[in-house]
């Protein structure tokens, strides 16, 4: 009765060690990328003109900070039409190193563009302003799906 068991255990912790090694050496087809901040905007009718230039000055200075400050790894803007009156025509993308590192840096990149920008007061006038040119309509953390295996 004793060898019984003696030999059930051994045979458990055999199959608990096979087990782990086959997993160990399961290789995943994908692994994990960068982490992008898709914001979703709906441009007014006739304000194109006007957003646009708000992106290529104030928006691209505020990125390119981001980005030499470290805490930013490159940003995008994407257009395209809306097939609806509700439908966003302007996708804005940031992309950061991992969730962690985007977390980690809130409280900095919130006193980097204070620094920039001016105060609160400041950049609630700047967000009324634009409110009346466009309207966000949301905003998403996506992560890139690299497809091949983690080397």
């Amino acid at each position: 009765m004793k060898s019984q068991r003696v030999l059930g255990i051994g045979l458990g912790v055999c199959l608990v060690l096979l087990a782990v090694s086959l997993y160990a050496q399961t290789v995943r087809p994908t692994h994990d990328g960068t982490v992008w901040e898709l914001s979703f905007i709906h441009v007014k009718p006739g304000m194109d003109s006007a957003y646009h230039k708000y992106l290529a000055s104030d928006w691209k200075k505020e990125q390119e900070t981001l980005k030499a400050a470290g805490m930013i790894l490159s940003y995008r803007v994407i257009e395209t039409e809306a097939h609806s009156p509700n439908d966003w025509d302007l996708m804005l993308m940031v992309e950061f190193k991992d969730l962690a590192t985007l977390e980690a840096n809130e409280d900095k990149a919130d006193a980097l563009l204070e620094k920039m920008f001016g105060g609160d007061e400041k950049v609630m006038q700047g967000y009324k302003e634009r409110s009346e040119i466009r309207e966000v309509l949301g905003t998403r953390l996506a992560r890139e799906i690299i497809l091949e295996p983690k080397k």
